[in-house]
C-alpha cells in the first residue's frame, strides 16, 4: 500500500497532520524526526511531511532532517519548523522575526496555479522566518510578516509553508495536504474502511496462526470494534470476555452483552468481578494509582479466565492511536506522559499475554467507520466513549459502591436528557430537531469529593458536588466544551439534585482540551 511518512519535530499538531492525510484516504505513519532509516523506509513512503516544532533551527540539539531523506529523491513538504529545517539544510537563511506571528493571518500567492491557490486565511505559529531561499527555490506566497510564507523547488518537488494547513483555523488547508500527497507524491487514495479491514485481517491471521485468542470487551467502541475485527479474521478461535467491574454506566453490562451476542454471534463469557475491584480500590484516591490497580485487576481476571480456557496465548485490546500518544507509548518516547491508559501504560510487567491491537494506529473516526463496515449496530459504534478504568476516573477521591451508584444515577439522567434533546449520535447534528446545534462528542458526570451546604425542604444538607462535562471534538486529541442550552442544563441539574441521594450541587465544566484533558483524572 502506498504511504506517506510524517516526521515529528515536536509539534502539538503532528497527530492532526496524520489525521488530515488519512482523511484524504492515504495511509501515513508518524515517526520521531530521528527515527532510523530502516524504520521509516519500511513503510515504503512516496513522500515526506515535516511537522512544526517549538525549537529554533540554530538551537543546540535542534532537530534536523537526516541525510537519507534527501537521498531518496522523494517529494518533501515542510510545515513551519519543517520549512525552516528544510531551508537550513539546503543552504538558505533563517532568522528571528522582529514580530512573532501567532494566530490568524492572510497569505497572498505570488505565482498562480500552485497548491497555494486553495488557501488565503491561514494559522501561523512561529518566531523565526526565512530571509533567504535555498538555491533552486522560488517564493510561492507571502504574508504581512513573512516575505516567504510558502516556497517551492519544482524540480525536486520540495515545498515549505510557514503556516499550519492541518488545523481547522486554516480553511481548505486539508486540500493543500491532499494535493501534495495525491498529486505531487502520486499516492493512490485507497486507505478506506474496506482496505483497513482487509489489511487487519491479514495481519491478525499472521500474528496468531491457529492459536486461541481472548478479547477484552469493556463495552466501549474501541474494544468492540477490535473484537469484531479479530472475529472476522479467526472466527471461533476467539473467545470474548466481558468483565463486569461494577464501574460501568447504569445498566451497561446487560446492554453490552446483548449487543455483542446478537450482532457478532461470538462466544462471550461474562465475569462479575465487582467485589475484587472495589476491595482493590479501597482507600485509594491518587488517580494514577487507581488506573494502575484497575489495569492490573483486568489482566489478573483475564489470566484466571485463560486458565479455565486452556491458556490462550493472545489478548485483544482496543488500543487506539490517541491512547498511545497520551500514554507516551514506545512510538512517542519523547512525549510527556499525560496519563496512563489501562491498555497502554497501566499493564503489569509480568503479564502472561501477547497483545493483539488491530486499532493501534487508527483514530476514533476511523474506528467508527471500520465498525460500521463490519456490520456492528449504530447504537454500539456511536456510543459514548468510555475510559478503560471505568468510573474510577470520574469518581474523584475514594471509589466506593455507594459513591459509584450515586455517580451512575446522575450520569444516567444527563445522558437521558441529552438524548431526548437530540445531542447524541451519528445523525444528531443534522436532524431537524437540532438544526444549528453542535453534536456532543462526549458527555458525562464527574462526582467530586467536595461537600457543600445546601437547603432541601427547609433542612440543611451537606452533600457532594456533581460536575457535568460535555465536549465537542473530531479526533479527541483536542476538544472544546459544548455550548449546551441553559434550559437543558437547568433541567439536568434540577433532576440530579432531586432524584439522586447525596448530591446537592451541580456545576458545568467550561474548560477546553488543552489545557485540560477530557476526563478529570
Amino acid at each position: 500500500m502506498d504511504s506517506i511518512a510524517i516526521l515529528d519535530f515536536g509539534s502539538q499538531y503532528a497527530q492532526i497532520i496524520a489525521r488530515r492525510v488519512r482523511e484524504a484516504q492515504v495511509y501515513c505513519e508518524l515517526f520521531p524526526w530521528d527515527a532510523s532509516m530502516e524504520q521509516i523506509l519500511a513503510i515504503q513512503p512516496k513522500g515526506f511531511i515535516l511537522s512544526g516544532g517549538p525549537k529554533s533551527v540554530y538551537e543546540e540539539g535542534a532537530p534536523y532532517i537526516q541525510d537519507f531523506i534527501f537521498k531518496t529523491g522523494l517529494p518533501i513538504l515542510g510545515i513551519c519548523y519543517g520549512m525552516q529545517a528544510l531551508t537550513y539544510a539546503l543552504g538558505g537563511q533563517v532568522d528571528p522575526s522582529a514580530q512573532r506571528e501567532y494566530g490568524p493571518a492572510e497569505i497572498e500567492p505570488t505565482i498562480p496555479g500552485t497548491m497555494l491557490d486553495v488557501v488565503s486565511k491561514v494559522w501561523m505559529s512561529h518566531g523565526d522566518r526565512i530571509t533567504k531561499l535555498p538555491e533552486g527555490f522560488i517564493a510561492l506566497a507571502r504574508s504581512g510578516n513573512s516575505p516567504f510564507a510558502a516556497m517551492g523547488d519544482m524540480q525536486r518537488k520540495y515545498f515549505g509553508v510557514q503556516f499550519h494547513p492541518e488545523v481547522h483555523h486554516t480553511p481548505n488547508g486539508e486540500k493543500l495536504l491532499k494535493h501534495f500527497v495525491v498529486e505531487i507524491c502520486g499516492v493512490k487514495p485507497d486507505w478506506t474502511p474496506a482496505s483497513i479491514i482487509e489489511e487487519s485481517v491479514s495481519r491478525i491471521r499472521k500474528q496468531v496462526g491457529r492459536e486461541r485468542v481472548l478479547a477484552a470487551v469493556s463495552g466501549g467502541v474501541d474494544s468492540s470494534v477490535a473484537a469484531a475485527l479479530v472475529h472476522k479474521a479467526i472466527g471461533d478461535q476467539l473467545v470474548a470476555v466481558f468483565v463486569d467491574t461494577g464501574l460501568l454506566r447504569k445498566n451497561e453490562g446487560g446492554q453490552v452483552a446483548s449487543a455483542f451476542r446478537n450482532h457478532l454471534h461470538a462466544e462471550l463469557i461474562t465475569v462479575d468481578a465487582s467485589e475484587e475491584f472495589f476491595s482493590g480500590l479501597k482507600g485509594i484516591t491518587e488517580p494514577e494509582e487507581k488506573r494502575k490497580i484497575v489495569g492490573e485487576k483486568f489482566i489478573r481476571v483475564f489470566e484466571a479466565e485463560a486458565k479455565q480456557l486452556g491458556q490462550p496465548r493472545f489478548l485483544v485490546q482496543g488500543t487506539i492511536y490517541p491512547d498511545v500518544v497520551e500514554s507516551s507509548g514506545p512510538e512517542r518516547d519523547k512525549a510527556e506522559r499525560i496519563k496512563s491508559h489501562h491498555n497502554v501504560g497501566g499493564l503489569p510487567e509480568d503479564m502472561q499475554f501477547e497483545l493483539v491491537e488491530p486499532l493501534r494506529y487508527l483514530f476514533k473516526d476511523e474506528v467508527r467507520a471500520v465498525g460500521e463496515a463490519l456490520g456492528l449496530p449504530e447504537s454500539l459504534v456511536w456510543r459514548q466513549p468510555f475510559p478503560g478504568p471505568g468510573l474510577t476516573v470520574r469518581c474523584l477521591g475514594e471509589v466506593t459502591r455507594e459513591r459509584v451508584a450515586r455517580l451512575q444515577a446522575a450520569d444516567a439522567i444527563l445522558l437521558e436528557e441529552l438524548s431526548k434533546a437530540g445531542f447524541f449520535g451519528k445523525h444528531s447534528s443534522s436532524s431537524s430537531s437540532t438544526a444549528g446545534r453542535t453534536n456532543v462528542s462526549q458527555a458525562f458526570v464527574v462526582l467530586l469529593p467536595v461537600r457543600s451546604v445546601g437547603v432541601m425542604g427547609d433542612q440543611r444538607t451537606y452533600q457532594e458536588t456533581a460536575a457535568i462535562r460535555a465536549v465537542t471534538t473530531e479526533d479527541f486529541m483536542t476538544a472544546d466544551w459544548a455550548r449546551l442550552p441553559h434550559d437543558l442544563l437547568a433541567t439536568v441539574s434540577n433532576r440530579i439534585v432531586n432524584e439522586v441521594d447525596g448530591i446537592n450541587r451541580v456545576v458545568y465544566d467550561i474548560t477546553s482540551k488543552p489545557p485540560a484533558t477530557i476526563e478529570w483524572e
